[in-house]
């Protein structure tokens, strides 16, 4: 059970980043989520063991922050935020960092117990069926007495767009939505898998890397896919944030070798 609070905190990270994606666009909340390191490295200072990062990956947040602010900031406007996405992308970022400092060393005693047959992969399994568990207690709570009536509402809505085009986005059947919502979470699993295992072939720094260029992937596909317009100040500010969070983790990295060797 000691990784019961590790996956409540996965499942309150996953679903505040889907809830931040619906409640705004997916650039902003991808950008907002680069923030992710900054909640990482106040959680290290707050909660003991107190971890002190090298002072390059703290002018790295300052740089993260200061990406964030400039995309916020609309050209001829001033500073625009969606407050729901912005609220439930950090969120997201606060319950990632706290189930990344709460389960350090929660894995690393269950790892070192051979007994248990708890290996990294299986470790992240268990925390997963976990998150599942708690996301489906608290869907149970807050929607269960809703769930049949948006039920049909999204049947009813999807019907009349299905009569007005056929062929158009929003037209879907009832087995759509499930075959959508079942894939969404299997590709959702094995993305995370095959990102353990290849994290564990190459390296951090080269994971850490390429996952800075997955944001920029993502980023720049939604806004062709889903037709999001982003201004200068966006696409500035989100190439600085997210550059700001890849030199803070190589920094951090940097920082924890110089550690062990001393």
């Amino acid at each position: 059970m000691s990784l019961a609070p590790i996956g409540l905190f996965a499942a309150a990270s996953h679903g505040g980043s889907v809830l931040a994606l619906g409640a705004g666009s997916v650039s902003f909340a991808q950008i907002v989520k680069a923030c992710e390191p900054v909640f990482a490295a106040l959680v290290a200072l707050a909660i003991p063991p107190i971890e002190v990062k090298p002072a390059l990956a703290y002018m790295m947040l300052l740089v993260i922050v200061g990406g964030v602010g400039l995309a916020c900031v609309k050209e001829g406007k001033g500073v625009e935020i969606n407050m729901y996405a912005f609220g439930w992308a950090s969120f997201a970022n606060l319950a990632a960092a706290l189930k990344g400092k709460l389960g350090k060393d929660v894995t690393h005693s269950l790892k070192a117990d051979k007994s248990k047959n708890m290996d990294a992969a299986n470790v992240y399994a268990v925390m997963n069926v976990l998150s599942a568990a708690w996301t489906l207690i608290v869907v149970v709570f807050t929607e269960a007495t809703t769930f049949q009536g948006t039920w049909d509402h999204t049947v009813k809505d999807a019907a009349a767009a299905c009569k007005k085009d056929p062929k158009g986005a929003k037209c879907y059947t009832p087995n759509d939505i499930i075959f959508n919502v079942v894939a969404s979470g299997v590709f959702f699993y094995l993305y995370n898998e095959f990102a353990f295992a290849f994290t564990a072939k190459v390296g951090p720094v080269t994971s850490s890397v390429l996952n800075t260029l997955k944001r920029v992937i993502i980023i720049v596909v939604t806004a062709i896919v889903f037709g999001e317009v982003m201004d200068k100040n966006a696409m500035i500010g989100s190439g600085v944030a997210i550059a700001g969070t890849m030199f803070y983790s190589l920094a951090e990295m940097q920082g924890n070798k110089k550690a062990k060797a001393h």
